[in-house]
């Protein structure tokens, strides 16, 4: 038997032929051929369980094999194999699928569909983009059926005669081309074998080795599974990872298809998080491990594996696009992990605060990005206090209802967002019987804003804003004891020794413990400076724009009345450098000859 012919292209899936682009890397060829490969065995299977092929099954390896010399690649297994006329059917015409044709036989077989990876036709024409010709050596399971071989160069043109394989199944031999040479090698083959089919439901044997998990966790029932299961196959995984701190199995058949595991990795607020450690999968071949459409963003934080028949993908099956379903499974992850919290929470509360350090980035982040989720978040999410005493929002305003209200009836929430460099300020907030909250993580600048949206006549204000007495603003002035000469006197003395651009002294009446020099920064700039750091673009010039503090001089601290009664106007000046660089100081912004200067001049002082 020999026969020559043309293969019939299909006019609407002839341009990525045309332009040899079907997938954005070449290497997808190797994960095509084997999951078609994976499919033919699949399919073997169903029609044995079916009563349909009673044959013996034997092994049904996928095998993959190179040959550098020859410059050769074969993808062979042992499932239901072609005819000559089914492959004239399915491989001479471009974008035939076999697996479409074969679920659609089966569609009332649940089974069936489940099992088919492919959906595309084209996946066995990605072979072309590392081999000039393509060589399939066929036999089929049908009783009776003989052995068809059929070659082609990349053109239209190819060759089908008898083939010389003897049993079942089928082998893929790719020539391979110059520029394909790259993948004549066993770690660059076994690289992408690791990456893309590593889980694939039919075992993989390269070089004489199986090289995947077939029936990974995320197949398996919830029930069945302990949690020592989950950490073996986070470690799998993630093989230098530390163990996460939980995890949510989904497993949904309805609206979508949607199996897979999520992992909370520990998280510190100060550390730059890695992304893109969520694959993608579809009926477990590997597509992406860029899933920003289909995890929501805060999210994006999770480890672990998806996998969904559902989610579109182009032809190439490399991108997402964002269509109902991608959106569905979208809010059904942020629904599950807002469920996994609460009830976490709920059944372990001392268990949930101790986790609380590494998972706060991902209810804070979700709170701020989500609003679905930060209804359901803000009866779990916690606010901590300089103390490490932790609490719920509405607790939290229970706490503070009765000393931080202003004349206005706003509670006011102190925080810190550097308990080091602010110690003064929290422990004179402290002193007045105030609490303090602790927000030093790089997204706490965005959550306090979203507090204050959220919560109405909720006021966040940082500790060193301004004093505590203007902070809580109680209606109660404290009057200043300096007379008026006195005070333009010590506003002179100050301007005189700070003469640097940004900084605008005022002199007011505190109370006699608070510090006799604080710098401040008015709220809002110095809030919408730290987003601008965090959001860059149009946010970048609010960030670009000069600094502009406050320096408050306390008139009714005895430090100010010491500058007064001083002897010399030296003395006056020394000390008033000294206070401010002391208020510099307690802000971690007295650096180099500033610094320098003032250790001399303290010395001095201890010395006299």
């Amino acid at each position: 038997m020999e026969e020559k012919g043309s293969i019939s292209i299909h006019s609407e899936n002839i341009f990525p032929i045309i332009k040899k682009f079907l997938y954005s890397d070449t290497e997808i060829f190797l994960r095509e051929l084997v999951s078609n490969a994976v499919d033919a065995s699949q399919k073997l299977k169903h029609l044995s369980s079916i009563g349909e092929y009673n044959g013996e099954m034997g092994d049904i390896k996928v095998k993959v094999a190179f040959d550098k010399e020859a410059k050769t690649i074969t993808i062979s297994d042992r499932g239901i194999g072609l005819t000559a006329e089914e492959i004239k059917k399915y491989i001479n015409q471009i974008a035939f699928s076999g697996a479409t044709e074969f679920v659609e036989k089966y569609k009332k077989d649940e089974d069936a569909q489940s099992q088919i990876i492919g959906h595309f036709g084209l996946g066995f024409y990605s072979a072309y983009m590392v081999a000039h010709t393509v060589e399939i050596q066929s036999l089929s399971h049908k009783e009776g059926a003989e052995a068809a071989k059929w070659v082609c160069d990349g053109s239209t043109n190819y060759e089908i005669s008898a083939g010389s394989r003897t049993e079942r199944g089928t082998d893929i031999i790719l020539h391979i081309s110059e520029d394909g040479e790259e993948f004549l090698e066993e770690a660059r083959l076994k690289g992408i074998l690791d990456k893309y089919c590593k889980f694939l439901p039919i075992e993989i044997e390269f070089n004489e080795a199986v090289i995947n998990n077939p029936s990974p966790l995320w197949t398996k029932n919830p029930t069945e599974l302990k949690d020592e299961d989950y950490l073996a196959f986070y470690k799998e995984l993630y093989p230098f990872s530390e163990d996460p701190l939980f995890w949510i199995h989904l497993n949904v058949d309805y609206p979508f298809n949607l199996t897979g595991i999520l992992y909370f990795p520990k998280i510190k607020p100060d550390v730059e998080v890695q992304k893109n450690k969520i694959h993608l999968y579809s009926r477990q071949v590997f597509i992406t491990d860029e899933v920003k459409d289909v995890v929501p963003d805060f999210l994006m934080l999770l480890h672990g594996v998806i996998d969904s028949p559902d989610i579109p993908l182009n032809v190439s099956r490399s991108f997402l696009q964002a269509d109902g379903n991608v959106r569905k499974i979208n809010s059904h992850i942020t629904k599950k992990v807002g469920d996994k919290l609460k009830e976490l929470f709920t059944k372990d509360r001392a268990a949930f605060e101790q986790k609380w350090e590494f998972i706060s980035m991902f209810v804070k982040y979700g709170m701020l990005s989500e609003d679905k989720f930060y209804d359901k978040a803000e009866k779990f999410c916690l606010l901590e206090n300089v103390d490490g005493g932790k609490f719920t929002i509405d607790e939290y305003k229970t706490k503070i209802e009765a000393l931080q209200k202003d004349k206005d009836d706003n509670l006011i929430a102190l925080y810190s967002n550097n308990i080091n460099t602010q110690d003064a300020y929290i422990s004179s907030a402290k002193a007045k019987g105030y609490d303090v909250l602790k927000f030093d993580s790089v997204l706490d600048s965005h959550f306090v804003g979203n507090l204050e949206q959220k919560n109405e006549k909720f006021q966040m204000k940082r500790i060193d804003a301004e004093s505590v007495n203007k902070l809580i603003d109680k209606g109660e002035e404290t009057p200043l004891t300096l007379s008026e000469t006195e005070t333009e006197s010590i506003k002179g003395i100050f301007e005189k020794v700070i003469s640097q651009e940004g900084f605008t002294v005022a002199i007011e009446g505190l109370d006699s413990d608070e510090l006799p020099v604080a710098i401040t920064q008015a709220e809002f700039m110095r809030r919408m400076k730290e987003m601008s750091q965090i959001q860059g673009g149009g946010m970048a010039m609010m960030g670009s724009m000069p600094d502009s503090y406050s320096v408050v001089v306390n008139g009714n601290h005895p430090v100010i009345q010491k500058i007064i009664n001083a002897d010399s106007d030296e003395i006056k000046a020394d000390l008033a450098k000294q206070s401010f660089d002391l208020a510099l100081l307690s802000q971690g912004m007295l650096k180099g000859a500033d610094l320098t200067s003032f250790i001399k001049r303290s010395i001095n002082i201890v010395a006299n």
